[in-house]
């Protein structure tokens, strides 16, 4: 349903007399099978949300190419619009309208004709569970109610492909959950769905594939299990009180320890064959040398271990 080849993106910034080129996209090859529910998921500033603009057709590449939904991106702009729908990060809704009429006139502008847009407007209303205040003006929803109704806007026109742009950023818990229902439901009626995020429970749990993509690059790329499976072995993060150039310099020696880095918050992280065996002597070692320990924990390679092998820094710290 998606599929994109060597597609770059560029912007000049202007500060005082000096103009810099800043590369947004990079190259990024991509293909998304129908039915999908595929991550795109970096830090901000990665390249995530421009990406998705170009293939939303907002702005135009600077190279590459790119098929929506069986469309051209470049040659045939108008159908891929037709065959998508598109849900920004800001949201998209009129704070002195209702639901209901805000889901007509997203209707009647797709070219479908009044009774029908009318239809759909109380099925989506109906399917997204906005019944209870579909009549209501958007300004007095809740920011769960309105993503809810961000996505019925987008597919309300029932395209093929619908492209999610940080979908729950900045949502509580509850509403996240909410959210993730419904893009669950749309992939279980045969919509692709396409999602940026930054949250790394989001794209564990939602997403069928990921493309993990950092500063215009996409880094790796697979099923969740298989990006961790990558990383072989348990992880055990080592906090201390000072000393922490001493504590790796022994680690380093240890056997069972085949890759060590530094945290950015202090202390140490290791990548070891099986944690079980490993804790003890990681704390024989530092005890034998005096080393003060304030905690230490242990946990199966997550994304966020991912992110931190392709690139040397972590996602979740930033």
């Amino acid at each position: 349903m998606i599929k994109t080849g060597g597609l770059r993106k560029s912007f000049r910034t202007r500060k005082g007399r000096r103009t810099t080129t800043v590369e947004a996209v990079r190259g990024i090859d991509l293909a998304v099978g129908d039915g999908e529910i595929f991550g795109f998921l970096g830090p901000n500033g990665a390249g995530k949300t421009t990406t998705l603009r170009m293939l939303a057709t907002l702005i135009t590449p600077d190279g590459g190419d790119a098929q929506i939904a069986g469309a051209d991106l470049r040659k045939e702009p108008g159908e891929v619009r037709r065959r998508i729908g598109y849900v920004a990060q800001g949201g998209g809704t009129w704070p002195d309208v209702s639901a209901h009429e805000e889901l007509v006139l997203q209707a009647r502008m797709y070219g479908i004709g009044k009774a029908d847009a009318q239809r759909r407007a109380t099925a989506a209303v109906t399917a997204f569970q906005l019944t209870d205040y579909a009549d209501r003006k958007t300004k007095t929803y809740s920011g769960g109610q309105r993503r809810r109704l961000d996505i019925a806007l987008g597919v309300v026109h029932d395209p093929r492909v619908l492209f999610l742009d940080e979908p729950t950023a900045g949502l509580d818990p509850q509403s996240r959950a909410s959210v993730w229902d419904e893009v669950r439901r749309l992939r279980g009626l045969g919509m692709t769905v396409f999602i940026t995020t930054h949250y790394l429970e989001e794209a564990d749990a939602l997403c069928d594939r990921i493309a993990i993509v950092d500063q215009g690059r996409i880094v790796a790329e697979g099923t969740p299990d298989e990006l961790k499976r990558e990383i072989a072995g348990d992880v055990v993060t080592v906090g201390l009180n000072g000393s922490t150039p001493q504590a790796a310099e022994l680690l380093r020696s240890e056997p069972c320890v085949h890759k060590l880095e530094l945290r950015d918050e202090g202390g140490l992280r290791l990548y070891v064959d099986v944690g079980a065996t490993a804790i003890p002597r990681i704390l024989r070692a530092l005890n034998h040398s005096g080393v003060e320990l304030d905690s230490i924990e242990l946990h199966r390679p997550s994304l966020d271990d991912v992110f931190l092998t392709k690139t040397g820094r972590s996602l979740r710290e930033q």
